[in-house]
């Protein structure tokens, strides 16, 4: 065994469930200490520490750090399933509907338990994990698959100019709304005109910036804007058209410790359940079949 073992490898040096080291570390309970956000155990503490038979260690020689005590809380990109599951469940867990990017700034500096995400990565295609692995200090995590959503433009009831892709917002003059810089939705719509050959200059776009899907489409109801791009869902709830054109997979990351404590666990159980995956039909859009697989492991 290395003279710095992480949780793992103490786990398995002491012959105990890795969850089980959480709850020590949470309960000051073992010699420890954390490391660009991963938590260390030095070898020669965790034998004294057996030898001793201590509840816990304190010297100048050894540094206890409390595990963070992380907000009841799940940030990072609005999602309507999500939404309904928390409320549903019982797992009184809140939500802080804020952007994927922000919402991951904001897990990283142990703001939340858990961040929904849904962060194309142009280069590879790929969703969540570049963004994740290069926010830093989320090495204590596990990205969990929660849906793949039908991404589009929501456009007024009936599509009245005839919108068809990202193209014809500028061929056509349409008043796009548009979604934070950092949202999982304006990343994934900046990629689009890029793809296209459209440069945001050459929309007609509304000033400032819808915060959430809902917002978005309460300016295309109002008559404020004739599209903006967002899930199949949010253009149901709003009795809106829909153009789709991407599929995308949201995600939740939480910590690893939080995982496994009654308010997440609570709510996975909810989301496996019948009135779960009749609501995600209901919604539109919704592919559920892989929820709760791991996608990254952050050990």
């Amino acid at each position: 065994m290395p003279e710095l073992m992480n949780t793992k490898e103490v786990a398995e040096y002491l012959r105990i469930k890795e969850r089980k080291v959480y709850d020590l570390v949470r309960a000051r309970d073992i010699p420890c200490t954390r490391v660009t956000g991963k938590w260390l155990f030095p070898r020669h503490l965790i034998d004294r520490w057996l030898i001793e038979g201590m509840a816990s260690v304190s010297s100048s020689a050894v540094s206890l750090v409390t595990a963070p005590v992380h907000p009841p809380v799940i940030t990072g990109s609005q999602d309507p399933l999500l939404d309904w599951a928390v409320r549903e469940s019982g797992c009184e867990l809140a939500l802080m509907s804020c952007g994927s990017l922000d919402g991951l700034e904001r897990f990283a500096s142990d703001e939340a338990l858990a961040c929904g995400l849904h962060v194309l990565d142009p280069a590879s295609g790929s969703y969540n994990i570049p963004a994740v692995r290069q926010a830093g200090n989320v090495v204590d995590a596990v990205l969990i698959e929660w849906a793949w959503r039908e991404q589009g433009l929501i456009v007024a009831p009936g599509n009245p100019l005839g919108l068809g892709g990202v193209r014809d917002l500028a061929a056509k003059g349409a008043r796009v709304a548009l979604r934070q810089e950092g949202a999982g939705s304006q990343i994934l719509f900046e990629h689009l005109l890029a793809e296209a050959g459209i440069g945001s200059a050459g929309l007609e776009t509304l000033p400032g910036a819808a915060r959430t899907e809902s917002d978005l489409a309460l300016a295309v109801c109002e008559g404020k804007a004739d599209a903006g791009l967002a899930v199949t869902a949010a253009a149901r709830a709003a009795r809106l058209g829909f153009v789709p054109l991407k599929r995308e997979r949201f995600d939740l990351l939480v910590c690893r410790r939080d995982y496994f404590e009654d308010p997440f666990q609570k709510l996975l159980a909810f989301a496996g359940s019948p009135a779960f995956a009749a609501r995600a039909k209901e919604l539109g859009g919704y592919d559920v079949a892989g929820l709760g697989r791991v996608i990254w492991n952050g050990g």
